[in-house]
């Protein structure tokens, strides 16, 4: 059997935490496919629209998905767009369609990027995205399409295929918008559950690998929080600071001259906790998706203290 990146990261037990890619600015287009191995280059769309769209977007730091519903059917007369902006504290997302892609470029990128509305219509019900871009990542086609049909068969209207959105070696991946929660290693039997306590307003804390609104380290000290809590509610969590501690004590076991700890203090209903991460040396080289032609380092995140304030 050829090379698989999902086994292997789950083989060396690899951590899910702190995994998520850090966007906040979400805009994904409606596309039926197919998907080449970068999905808006290769996408059946105008080349001026494709152009004009990936220059738009690198300038506001919006991040361009393409989505389409499980199987290739369309959902209806024209393409949707949704607009999602993952902010921590106040998320939003917004919806439209148009009748052409030449419609695309008129959108206002630039005030999604900066977090304001792009003036599209507000959306009452989250979207749920798995990435089962195959041409991308073989493991997201054969672990994503088992859980793309089972969410999409019990949630239909909130669920999408999606386009690669990184860490392809935990597939089957779920992206929940607006709130921007990367969900990984979902397995098709636990992926309508998973769509069900999100809407009563709760986290799955064994399959989340962060939220895209926080950096890395952050999103560790999230989840470790959490878990040690059992506090699941999806909005509980608050960000108060995060700030540098300075370099490890002398006499601690340092891994690296790079490692570093970062104090993130975050608020729980009226209690504030103190958690201190380290960002540690970068482990053994693996190779990190399944057409990977070299091995790469990859960051490592350890809590080292956590405690109320």
């Amino acid at each position: 059997m050829s090379f698989r990146s999902a086994a292997a990261s789950l083989e060396r037990d690899e951590s899910l935490l702190g995994s998520a890619s850090t966007v906040r600015a979400f805009l994904l287009v409606e596309n039926a496919g197919p998907w080449g191995v970068d999905a808006l280059r290769d996408a059946r769309l105008p080349d001026a629209v494709k152009t004009g769209l990936r220059a738009q977007a690198g300038r506001a730091g919006v991040r361009v998905l393409l989505v389409r519903r499980h199987r290739g059917a369309a959902s209806g007369p024209g393409l949707r767009v949704f607009a999602a902006y993952a902010d921590a504290a106040s998320p939003w997302l917004e919806t439209t369609s148009v009748e052409g892609p030449e419609e695309l470029l008129d959108l206002d990128l630039d005030a999604l990027g900066r977090g304001a509305s792009p003036g599209l219509t507000r959306a009452d019900r989250p979207v749920f995205c798995v990435c089962t871009h195959g041409r991308h990542d073989t493991c997201c086609a054969e672990l994503g399409r088992p859980t793309a049909n089972a969410l999409s068969a019990s949630h239909p209207e909130e669920t999408w295929d999606v386009s690669h959105i990184g860490g392809d070696r935990f597939a089957a991946n779920v992206l929940v918008l607006p709130e921007g929660l990367y969900y990984g290693r979902v397995p098709a039997a636990d992926a309508p559950a998973l769509a069900e306590r999100h809407l009563a307003g709760h986290l799955d804390l064994d399959l989340l690998r962060g939220r895209s609104g926080f950096s890395f380290p952050v999103q560790v000290a999230e989840v470790a929080l959490r878990r040690s809590l059992r506090e699941t509610r999806v909005h509980a969590v608050r960000l108060v600071s995060a700030r540098r501690s300075g370099p490890p004590d002398q006499g601690a076991d340092q891994h690296s001259e790079h490692a570093e700890d970062l104090t993130v203090r975050l608020a729980v209903d009226d209690t504030t906790y103190d958690v201190v991460v380290r960002r540690t040396a970068d482990g053994e080289e693996h190779l990190l998706t399944c057409q990977a032609r070299r091995p790469n380092p990859t960051p490592s995140y350890e809590v080292r203290s956590l405690r109320a304030g």
